[in-house]
């Protein structure tokens, strides 16, 4: 039956180094787990809320903890308060020998706007 879902709903457009909210959802959506999402304001800002399963890095950490956590043919998902910051941050990560950088656009106010889940802290809203 799943596989017949599958055939339901079109696949997902393949990433881009600019991503809409909209895009990653519909990958999360139809179960593509291959890829992480990566925050890199500061942990302040992340445990006041967060894009659902994002994770924390810094962008002070961001090329140190990186390399030790992540594959380099992983596709990776980032944002920030800007998407200046993150563009730059996207940047630095593709000069270090990642591929696949997609610089969510809006950040985690686009993915509330578009009235997606956030996490705060340890809750789910």
């Amino acid at each position: 039956m799943a596989n017949r879902l599958f055939g339901i709903f079109p696949k997902p457009a393949a990433m881009q180094e600019m991503s809409r909210v909209y895009d990653l959802k519909a990958r999360l959506d139809w179960g593509e787990p291959a890829l992480t999402i990566i925050d890199i304001r500061d942990r302040q800002m992340f445990n006041e809320s967060h894009v659902m399963g994002a994770i924390s890095m810094p962008i002070a950490e961001l090329l140190r903890r990186i390399q030790s956590a992540l594959e380099y043919e992983r596709d990776i998902y980032l944002y920030s308060h800007t998407d200046e910051e993150a563009v730059e941050a996207a940047s630095q990560l593709r000069a270090a020998g990642y591929k696949k950088v997609s610089v969510l656009r809006g950040g985690v106010a686009a993915w509330k706007a578009a009235d997606f889940q956030v996490e705060t802290g340890m809750a789910i809203v």
